[in-house]
């Protein structure tokens, strides 16, 4: 089962599935996660576990800034609600 390789994005879901229904009050919590996510070993989890806190804190504390998006709107008019349509064609620059 232990495999070192990159998350894929089922098993990145899977475990945020996993975070989601083990508190940090749960015992074994990073067993139940890593047999939820089920190819990915206890210390592998707990590291991803761990990066995911040190990201969640730069984004909190302003260290790593918003990413700039570029609108783009169909012959230059916005649909429906204005101010969530932009939003739906936002494009990473």
């Amino acid at each position: 089962m232990a495999s070192n390789s990159p998350w894929t994005p089922e098993e990145n879901e899977r475990f945020e599935d996993a975070l989601a229904m083990y508190s940090e009050n749960t015992s074994n919590r990073f067993h139940k996660i890593a047999r939820a996510v089920g190819t990915k070993t206890v210390e592998e989890v707990r590291r991803h576990y761990e990066i995911l806190v040190k990201d969640i804190i730069k984004i909190e504390t302003d260290q790593i800034p918003l990413p700039k998006y570029r609108v783009i709107t169909s012959n230059g008019r916005a649909y429906g609600n204005e101010q969530r349509q932009p939003m739906r064609n936002a494009k990473l620059q």
